[in-house]
């Protein structure tokens, strides 16, 4: 399977001085089309993680108890995109106060996520959502409900759903995010 926009090959092994992070900010979709547009991205792809099932398949994740959230994998240059910025991305995209949803969608798979690949990655995404926190608080919105946690294992989701709003420009697109900045 390859990347629709950019060919490379979606089970490519990262890079020796790329790093990875993993997403989960609601309907996929939307979310990877948050990532792919950054410069320094150097691969994103949509999958499943979080969950207690081998190799779940989207009927899986949407109709059984998987517990797996739709998440993105983002494979990114350090050297052209610093973590930081996916971070702000990340928060600001979605509103990650909303629990088991984002919108209109509803269920475990929407929940907000960021599974990280190292401590450093881990820390930085805590000190974060601490810092998007206040930003928030300030603005009458409740507690974040964002699971962060070492990467569990990470499942590619089908290809129809890899790159779907580049092959469908008019697809749906629930996600939308709270309007509070985060400075970092």
């Amino acid at each position: 399977m390859k990347h629709f926009l950019s060919g490379i090959d979606l089970s490519s092994d990262t890079p020796t001085d790329f790093n990875e992070i993993i997403f989960g900010a609601g309907c996929f979709w939307g979310v990877e089309r948050k990532f792919w547009v950054l410069e320094g991205v150097w691969l994103t792809s949509v999958g499943y993680a979080g969950g207690n099932s081998i190799n779940p398949t989207y009927e899986q994740v949407c109709y059984e108890e998987t517990n797996h959230v739709e998440v993105v994998k983002v494979v990114y240059d350090p050297a052209v995109i610093k973590i930081d910025t996916l971070l702000k991305t990340f928060w600001e995209c979605h509103d990650p106060t909303q629990g088991m949803r984002q919108g209109n969608d509803r269920g475990t798979q929407y929940r907000s996520v960021i599974y990280c690949s190292s401590e450093e990655d881990l820390d930085l995404s805590l000190s974060t959502m601490e810092k998007y926190q206040e930003v928030l608080s300030k603005n009458n919105y409740q507690q974040i409900t964002t699971e962060i946690l070492l990467a569990p294992k990470f499942y590619l989701a089908e290809e129809y759903h890899q790159q779907y709003l580049a092959k469908n420009p008019n697809g749906y697109c629930g996600l939308g995010g709270t309007g509070c900045a985060l400075d970092i």
